[in-house]
């Protein structure tokens, strides 16, 4: 059977390539910064943790998994070398790429139910998913060069759709070495200032406090999850709610009438309201107006946090939106 690549046709939006420096720079900050000490960094986790096994009782959670990285599914069996081998060669490649994507593999002959679900007819074979959403990436044997290729647009995909960069992978771990335990930062009395400023209704002192730690720290996950929250309270200080709802109802294309319809929505603690006006805004415009709708929906995801249900449950309708 020879081998399929994953179609990326209409997947790529050129006008979302410019969002993908953001996104790339967080992970390779994070990345670049468990390097310098070793491994150990917050959030971090083992080289082991990259390749798993995959069975029917814990597809659930490779699916929860594709919000956060991008997950490679080889279905292989012992009775089939080529599927051996490749699935041997994916495992390496996912060591390799340092937490941009894991592979959780699947026996073919312990989870009949993944194959039928997956619509599989021979090994080897290679889906990813990618928040949720399932693609095909090979149907057969592959060449490295081929697979490394389409890994590489899995992960621009995953980065320039959705936000999605992958994990940061604990190198001390690897060696063997005990994690490093995280030094006390620099920078906890411009923090403490921040969240002063915030129960005292001084948005500008926050905002210049935050933006004094990014300054040293671009990186800093702390002080860039208080900046986007200091930003969100910014732009509903103010507003006419209803004049607001009323702009947004009166037209689903207005995406500026959206966007702060779904910031009131969010600090109001309507968050699956914000989250599914954006996503139906994402689905009816196009262009750098939907790259601007999902860049912020991909904010607000990051305010209300990654392994929330509802922001897991969003991603996945997101998926299926630009998909």
């Amino acid at each position: 059977m020879q081998p399929r690549n994953m179609s990326m046709s209409g997947v790529v939006d050129l006008a979302a390539v410019k969002a993908a420096g953001e996104a790339k720079a967080k992970a390779e900050q994070a990345r670049a910064e468990a390097a310098r000490q070793g491994g150990g960094a917050a959030g971090a986790v083992p080289p082991g943790a990259l390749v798993l096994t995959l069975d029917e009782a814990g597809f659930e959670d490779a699916l929860q998994m594709s919000a956060e990285v991008p997950v490679v599914i080889p279905f292989w069996s012992e009775r089939s070398p080529a599927s051996v081998e490749l699935t041997g060669l994916l495992e390496r490649l996912a060591v390799e790429a340092g937490g941009r994507y894991v592979v959780a593999k699947v026996d073919v002959d312990a989870s009949p139910l993944l194959v039928q679900q997956f619509g599989l007819q021979a090994v080897p074979a290679v889906f990813a998913v990618v928040a949720g959403q399932a693609l095909p990436l090979f149907q057969g044997a592959a060449p490295e060069d081929q697979v490394r290729d389409t890994l590489d647009q899995l992960v621009q995909i995953a980065e320039q759709r959705f936000g999605i960069t992958g994990l940061v992978v604990d190198t001390a771990a690897e060696a063997g070495a005990p994690a490093a335990a995280a030094p006390a930062g620099p920078y906890d009395a411009l923090l403490e200032a921040a969240m002063s400023a915030l129960d005292a209704g001084d948005l500008a002192g926050a905002l210049q406090a935050y933006k004094n730690v990014l300054a040293d720290d671009p990186g800093h996950a702390e002080a860039k999850l208080g900046l986007a929250q200091a930003e969100l309270l910014a732009r509903v200080q103010g507003v006419d709610p209803q004049a607001v709802r009323t702009a947004a109802a009166a037209d689903p294309k207005d995406v500026q009438a959206q966007l702060a319809a779904a910031d009131l929505d969010l600090v109001g603690g309507h968050v699956e309201d914000a989250f599914g006006r954006l996503v139906d805004t994402v689905r009816v415009t196009f262009g750098d107006d939907r790259d601007t709708v999902r860049l912020r929906l991909l904010e607000l995801f990051e305010i209300v946090g990654s392994e929330d249900p509802r922001v897991v449950k969003a991603r996945t309708a997101l998926a299926r939106v630009l998909f």
